[in-house]
């Protein structure tokens, strides 16, 4: 069965950092057609129970605060809320913090400084499964990650996974290489519309939220050689 498309339903949205006004701050920008801010925390243990009980479309999560860190809780709140798409917020640009955080689940990497309006199409984005990262720094941090689990398989995460169609892996292969939805119609010869449902049959087959876990996984298990 076909997924609801975004257009259709409201994107609910938790915000998730220590100071105050951050979180009222996202929240106004946030109070756009189609977009409901239904949660707050200021930790990352009240992130993973906020995401336990309200499983969300996309979390807005920050790395450093004072009750635990957003990037040791990131795993937790994937496990408890695995469609949730989490989107970290920082003053971090660190490529350290970007890779631990793909590699702990995440959907995106935004700094604090950037255009609000970003922010806003960021969560959109998350929403429907699209890209979110720089194209360069996801290649290098998809690397980083895929060395760092290298040397912990889970032979578990190929039991889970349904068997891609040759056309769902030449898709994900342009996946790992940060192609566009539009760069991969254009390479594949094929319409927007039909590489969308290219993407959703796969995030579905492999049980990921997002395109970037997606890539994440294809590396780890070689799904896209």
């Amino acid at each position: 069965m076909m997924q609801p498309s975004t257009t259709d339903r409201i994107i609910r949205v938790t915000i998730v950092d220590d100071h105050g006004i951050v979180r009222q701050g996202l929240r106004a920008l946030l109070d756009k057609p189609g977009i409901e801010v239904v949660g707050e925390a200021e930790s990352g243990t009240e992130a993973v129970r906020l995401a336990e009980q309200l499983q969300p479309d996309v979390m807005l999560l920050d790395i450093r605060m004072k009750d635990g860190d957003g990037l040791q809780s990131l795993p937790h709140i994937k496990s408890v809320s695995p469609k949730t798409s989490v989107i970290i917020l920082t003053t971090y640009a660190n490529p350290a913090y970007l890779a631990r955080a793909i590699s702990g689940g995440a959907a995106g990497y935004l700094s604090k400084e950037t255009d609000p309006d970003h922010i806003v199409r960021a969560v959109r984005a998350a929403a429907a499964g699209d890209d979110l990262i720089d194209r360069t720094l996801l290649q290098a941090a998809l690397a980083h990650s895929v060395d760092v689990a290298a040397a912990e398989p889970d032979s578990t995460l190929e039991m889970m996974i349904e068997p891609l169609s040759e056309r769902e892996r030449e898709v994900l292969r342009l996946m790992v290489q940060g192609c566009t939805n539009n760069t991969i119609a254009e390479t594949l010869t094929i319409s927007l519309p039909t590489v969308k449902t290219h993407v959703q049959h796969i995030l579905q087959k492999l049980h990921v939220s997002d395109r970037t876990q997606a890539a994440l996984l294809a590396m780890r298990l070689k799904l896209a050689d």
